[in-house]
């Protein structure tokens, strides 16, 4: 019944050549015959004479009283389905009676009445409540509902009885009258008119709705099918024809915007109360509870397109209303105890909300920026600097990728503020990244493997990017590999120029050439050395001592002050015999002796045994005068050696008062004081043969740091000078601000206003520019 039917033709070329019909019933049969759609097949189908086809100028008539008996019979089909009582016809036969009907134009009669039986059955309907007005406000809110709810399904279940009796009407005479709505529209429009648009039943259908949202919100059970079957009704009854959507839509209009207001009072009183109720962690969680809450209850019962306005209004009273006070209140903490999950949700809830993800970056970096602050302003935790930056970097980097889910913004002002802060404090983080880099790679740093090693210096190079003053880092790294290359103290070549490689990508050719040279000139020393040790074999006279000399091109080393010790002879004596056979080779060249970064292996005997000391130049002397005697004072020490006061109190410290106590300190403490007096030490014990107490030469001392601070501060004023006359001479005339302006661009490390001024000043003061007569803030170069 439920299939459209096929278009007949017209029913007099079905009835062959009788002059008229006399039954209803052989009307059926002929219909039937001619392939109608209406109901079960009838005899007359399955009869084996063939029909003749004639055209007849004449419809055939029909019986008298047809119409009105078949309507009859209608109606009283109709109002058994409105009572609930069984239909006496066969549904197949009252089919084909509406089929009959259309077919002799009585469609729009049929389609008047049955409006109008329907109409008056809605109509009965309301009575229930209107003849007792007291019913509709002492009924129980949810006896109420159900009442409702039963009274629209009973109708929803009668109009589709009704309308598949009538569905030849609806397909035929209402589909082609567009402005006709359809039976099932026509019967929403009737309880729409005559029950749901009655302002009481209205006002208590919605009221008791918003009732049990409000207790399922509040915790209690409640019967969900109920909403779902109500509030579907109201969704049904607002959009059928286009008539009927003119006159308002019940679910848009009367449930929807009421249940909005609500809800935002609600959760704005909610938000209020429970931010100074709860820890942040706790309200971020009772918020996205909330937020599956309400996208439940859309799932569940509500019209989906109330979504998107259910969760706009939850977001913004629990979360937008609130942005700065979640952060303030929270964020710190959990970014200070590490707590992902809460920084994920937190991450997760803002980025739900207009401006959220922009007030959540400010407060990210604001964080990093002071933590990173209290790291490298307090000079207290320099020891600790490079290794805490690395920590945090670690931490910030983990939050951002589980956490802010890789979020592009939040990597770029994470690096912003990584640059302010290190930055905060010139020049003494350069320092300390090159002595954090020279630990690593010193040898006898047995923290890390190969690969744990380069993975260190990878993320050495990520701080070290944020620093403006590399120029710093470059000196203190130069210093520090040349202890380690002379000193032979390097873990590994291969990591030191892997390094070297980073920094040759990180700052280009012109920042390493230095290093590299450095590297240059080991490789060429090792060749000179193999040279002169075949020179030595062809001596009468090889001596006693294995000397290895490394040739350093001044230009590429760090610059060391001289110092004058005394040697003993045979020492003396293997210096001329190198300066023989090298100036042999290289006329022309002159070389200076660095003491300072000589160093020995010497072999001693003890009543244990005999051992082995690997130990500075300064500490070779030392120990080589106690061959004459057992006991020296400090004076006799200093006098005989030759030693700088300071440089010999610290390697009689080394002997003395290490863990390696060659010597006896007399008396004893761990500063060394003039008058002392030190003893061979025949006791000494030592579980290894070989024993290191040159580390004393790794140590940077005050006035190395000073020094190489100094000679980073007199080289960029040479930089800065070199500038300004390039500037000057490209532009000829050029004012004070434009100038400094152009120094900012070109140099590659902090620079103040004043200490500008004065190379300016300087440079006037030498004749290599000049003001202008007649404006002091013009410039002129001077060719």
């Amino acid at each position: 019944m439920a299939d459209e039917p096929q278009k007949k033709p017209h029913l007099s070329a079905l009835v062959g050549h009788t002059n008229g019909l006399t039954k209803p019933a052989s009307l059926a049969a002929a219909t039937r015959a001619g392939g109608g759609g209406g109901g079960g097949g009838g005899g007359a189908t399955a009869s084996s004479k063939k029909l003749v086809i004639k055209n007849f100028r004449e419809r055939p008539k029909l019986p008298d009283n047809y119409t009105q008996d078949t309507w009859q019979k209608l109606h009283e089909a109709v109002g058994a389905i409105q009572s609930s009582i069984s239909i006496k016809y066969n549904l197949e036969e009252l089919y084909q009676a509406v089929e009959n009907l259309c077919s002799y134009k009585v469609s729009p009669t049929l389609y008047k009445q049955l409006r109008q039986v329907c109409e008056d059955h809605v109509k009965a309907q309301i009575l229930q409540f209107r003849e007792y007005p007291f019913l509709m406000y002492s009924l129980d809110s949810l006896l109420f509902l159900k009442k409702i709810n039963k009274c629209w399904q009973d109708h929803c279940r009668q109009m589709i009885m009704i309308r598949s009796i009538f569905l030849f009407l609806d397909r035929t005479y209402v589909l082609q009258n567009s402005m006709l709505p359809s039976i099932w529209d026509m019967g929403l429009e009737l309880f729409r008119n005559h029950i749901i648009s009655d302002k009481q039943v209205q006002n208590k259908t919605i009221d008791g709705i918003l009732l049990l949202i409000e207790r399922e919100r509040n915790g209690e059970a409640v019967d969900r099918s109920l909403l779902r079957s109500l509030l579907s009704m109201l969704s049904d009854l607002q959009a059928s024809t286009a008539n009927f959507a003119a006159k308002g839509c019940v679910y848009k209009e009367s449930f929807e915007q009421r249940f909005l207001e609500e809800t935002n009072c609600l959760y704005a009183a909610e938000g209020q109360r429970l931010m100074q109720e709860r820890e942040v962690p706790e309200y971020l969680h009772h918020v996205n509870k909330r937020l599956e809450e309400e996208g439940d209850r859309v799932i569940t019962y509500l019209d989906h397109s109330t979504q998107k306005p259910l969760i706009a209004c939850v977001e913004k009273q629990l979360l937008g209303e609130h942005l700065s006070a979640i952060l303030q209140k929270g964020l710190d903490n959990l970014l200070d105890e590490n707590r992902i999950s809460d920084l994920t949700q937190t991450y997760q809830l803002f980025s739900r909300v207009k401006g959220g993800q922009q007030i959540l970056l400010q407060h990210w970096s604001e964080y990093i920026k002071n933590f990173g602050t209290t790291i490298v302003v307090n000079p207290e935790k320099d020891k600790d600097m490079v290794q805490e930056l690395l920590d945090f970097k670690d931490k910030v980097d983990h939050i951002i990728e589980v956490c802010f889910q890789k979020n592009e913004k939040f990597i770029n002002l994470m690096k912003e503020s990584f640059e302010t802060f290190i930055n905060k404090r010139p020049n003494k983080p350069a320092e300390l990244i090159a002595k954090y880099v020279d630990s690593k790679l010193r040898a006898g740093n047995k923290e890390a493997t190969d690969e744990e090693l380069e993975r260190i210096l990878d993320k050495i190079m990520i701080i070290f990017r944020f620093i403006h003053g590399k120029d710093v880092f470059e000196a203190f790294y130069k210093k520090d590999l040349a202890k380690r290359l002379l000193v032979g103290k390097s873990a590994s070549v291969d990591a030191e120029k892997s390094m070297l490689s980073k920094l040759k990508h990180e700052c280009g050719a012109a920042f390493t050439s230095k290093l590299e040279g450095m590297f240059k000139d080991m490789e060429l020393s090792k060749d000179v050395m193999v040279q002169f040790k075949q020179y030595m074999q062809n001596q009468s006279d090889p001596g006693n001592i294995d000397l290895t000399v490394n040739i350093l091109t001044m230009g590429y080393w760090p610059t060391y002050t001289p110092m004058e010790v005394h040697l003993n002879s045979e020492m003396i004596k293997l210096q001329e015999v190198f300066k023989t056979f090298y100036l042999g080779k290289h006329s022309g060249r002159k070389l200076q002796w660095q003491t300072t970064l000589g160093h020995a292996v010497l072999k001693a005997e003890f009543k244990e045994g005999k051992k082995e000391f690997q130990v500075s130049l300064f500490q070779t002397l030392v120990l080589l005068m106690f061959n004459e005697g057992d006991e020296f004072s400090f004076e006799e020490i200093k006098m005989a050696t030759g030693v700088e006061d300071n440089e010999l109190r610290r390697t009689l410290q080394s002997l003395a008062c290490g863990k390696a106590r060659v010597l006896i300190k007399n008396p004893k403490g761990k500063d060394v004081e003039d008058g002392d007096k030190f003893i061979f030490n025949g006791d000494f014990k030592h579980k290894l043969f070989r024993i290191k107490i040159n580390q004393i030469q790794m140590k940077e001392t005050v006035e190395e740091q000073v020094s190489t601070t100094e000679r980073v501060f007199q080289d960029r004023q040479y930089q800065i000078d070199a500038a300004i006359v390039r500037i000057m001479k490209m532009r000829k005339t050029l004012g004070h601000n434009l100038l400094v302006s152009e120094l900012y661009n070109q140099l590659k490390f902090p620079v103040k206003p004043g200490d500008l001024k004065k190379r300016i000043e300087s440079l006037i003061d030498r004749d290599y520019m000049e003001r202008d007569k007649d404006n002091p803030n013009q410039y002129h170069y001077v060719a």
